[in-house]
């Protein structure tokens, strides 16, 4: 493991970069114990503050564990893909909310992914994932309902979809596209949408689920990003009568 101290990058930045590759290369494994910190220091010829900065990024990003004790120091760790979720939610927020992702682009990339989870989803789904689903169906036809918690509601149900692909790769690459660009999508449309309808297409995208038939849910999914499609037009087109926009 190198570092360049010729470089402009910050040189914890820099150690932290090279212990990643090493894990991600398979030269460091799961579990193996990492060099002390004054090993480190020496290997990379730093101080040991540097050193400790690049553990903290490290284990921010949950590739290293730390713990105490006679037998401690600063460990490989296993990485999961429920532990991964909430940078990569993270992640997606961010890059939706800092670069101007428009409602269509954002529309059109989650609903094609979700998609390819459809046939998977019928063939695989549990009981457990269709009382999910219903239960959250439920929850919708609530008028009492707030629109923040529907809001809630139209994610979990989503999510219970990818999850009955039982595909762990798919939840954890749909994580961002159901749980960032659905709520992005919800707050455009919440004020135009009808409940009713939505109520009604999720029922069927149930009922498709429940049948097994992957053609059926297919095309509930269809509609359902027709409908939003034609919500977020027509509210974006609205916004932009109301201030003058072109």
């Amino acid at each position: 493991m190198k570092i360049d101290p010729e470089s402009n990058a910050d040189l914890s930045a820099q150690i932290a970069q090279a212990i990643r590759d090493a894990i991600v290369s398979g030269d460091m494994i799961v579990d193996e114990r990492l060099p002390s910190e004054s090993e480190l220091a020496d290997q990379f010829g730093v101080s040991r503050s540097t050193v400790r900065e690049a553990l903290k990024r490290l284990a921010a990003q949950s590739l290293i564990r730390t713990q105490r004790g006679a037998f401690g120091g600063a460990f490989v760790n296993r990485l999961c893909y429920h532990d991964a979720y909430g940078q990569h939610i993270t992640t997606s927020t961010l890059l939706l909310s800092m670069n101007d992702v428009r409602f269509e682009t954002a529309c059109e990339a989650r609903y094609a992914m979700e998609r390819a989870c459809a046939p998977l989803a019928a063939q695989r789904r549990t009981p457990r994932h269709l009382s999910m689903i219903r239960k959250e169906i439920e929850r919708q036809a609530d008028a009492a309902l707030s629109d923040e918690d529907f809001c809630a509601s139209d994610v979990a149900l989503h999510r219970a979809l990818v999850d009955a692909a039982g595909n762990p790769v798919l939840s954890y690459q749909l994580a961002g596209a159901v749980e960032a660009m659905q709520p992005l999508m919800n707050m455009i449309t919440f004020t135009a949408r009808s409940r009713g309808e939505i109520v009604r297409l999720h029922s069927a995208l149930l009922e498709a689920l429940a049948d097994r038939h992957a053609g059926r849910a297919d095309t509930a999914l269809h509609a359902l990003e027709s409908y939003t499609m034609t919500l977020g037009r027509d509210v974006l087109a609205a916004r932009a009568r109301r201030t003058g926009a072109p």
